[in-house]
């Protein structure tokens, strides 16, 4: 049956509708920078070859990224006498120089090659996209499109990242709050299965635990002994840390939720996430099914992507990543 063209048109209107991410397309580039992701992917392949931490590092940023402002690249800002940005914001203090470079660099090479036109934060998506493939993680398709943000504030970062010490319940919550279910969470907390994590962020499972155990006894006793080792000193060296992945802490794989059930999860959280009831089938699933994690994590990834991006009515294209087209105060 056919329907009267005004019908159609009001059942058109009636679907929810995102005007910024309509703005998105995957051949964003084509015409005004046709070779935007060549030139990223010369870039983060030099980065990561020389220095195997940039995937992790800049995973990470990547996430830190857009779970604060949404994912407009306003991580980058360097503070002013005006402005004490993201970056200066004590849980992004610890965030790799890697990421930050990888992305400079290619921007740099992209200003030469056709100024004004690519953003840092689409630069950003496709080089965590590319690196994460690059160490044996999946490939997955990007919208492309995003400008950068006008806004950087420390003062907004608390609260829209999780710490390690978060129960649960807070963890979840507030994935929740940006429009992620269980599953994306466990999903892109897979992330974990490269990098490393400062001793500071799990030294209370290995020195005061509780009144009764100095380390906690659900660490593998062995992995528990290595890592106060390691760890011995913390307090003088802030920057000691260990690998999330004990086994295979350069490769993208599902290692990380094998190691969880072994007593093997370096943070707190990590641990919680094979114990709670809301996490664990999550766990065990990714951990017997890598193909499986691969597709969460991609599904994951690309919705994270979008979260809050701006367009070119409350954007730009910065110029440099480091700092606003014009003043902001």
């Amino acid at each position: 049956m056919a329907f009267p063209l005004r019908v159609l048109l009001l059942l058109f209107l009636s679907i929810p509708f995102s005007e910024s991410k309509s703005n998105l397309s995957f051949d964003y580039y084509k015409r005004s920078c046709p070779n935007f992701e060549k030139i990223v992917r010369e870039t983060i392949t030099t980065k990561q070859m020389s220095n195997p931490a940039t995937a992790a590092g800049t995973l990470r940023l990547f996430f830190h990224d857009c779970m604060v402002e949404g994912c407009d690249a306003s991580v980058f800002i360097a503070s002013n006498s005006f402005n004490t940005a993201e970056r200066d914001a004590d849980v992004n203090l610890s965030l790799s120089g890697d990421g930050y470079e990888v992305v400079v660099r290619a921007k740099t090479t992209l200003e030469l090659t056709c100024p004004k036109v690519v953003s840092c934060a689409d630069i950003l998506a496709v080089a965590t996209r590319d690196l994460v493939t690059m160490v044996g993680g999946p490939y997955y398709k990007l919208r492309l499109g995003r400008k950068d943000g006008l806004v950087s504030k420390a003062s907004r970062v608390e609260g829209n990242l999780p710490r390690s010490n978060m129960s649960m319940t807070h963890v979840i919550n507030l994935f929740a709050s940006k429009g992620f279910n269980v599953q994306e969470m466990v999903a892109l907390t897979g992330g974990h299965t490269i990098g490393f994590s400062h001793c500071i962020e799990f030294s209370d499972r290995l020195y005061s635990y509780s009144k009764k155990h100095a380390t906690d006894p659900e660490l593998n006793s062995k992995f528990a002994a290595g890592l106060r080792n390691i760890c011995a000193n913390h307090t003088i060296d802030k920057t000691m840390s260990a690998f999330n992945d004990v086994f295979t802490p350069g490769k993208f794989d599902n290692m990380y939720f094998k190691n969880l059930p072994r007593g093997l999860g370096l943070l707190a959280y990590d641990h919680a996430l094979v114990k709670d009831p809301r996490t664990k089938p999550f766990v065990e699933l990714y951990a017997t099914n890598q193909t499986v994690f691969f597709q969460d994590f991609s599904r994951a990834m690309q919705k994270l992507s979008i979260h809050g991006i701006k367009t070119a009515k409350n954007g730009e294209v910065r110029n440099r990543c480091d700092q606003f087209n014009s003043i902001q105060t």
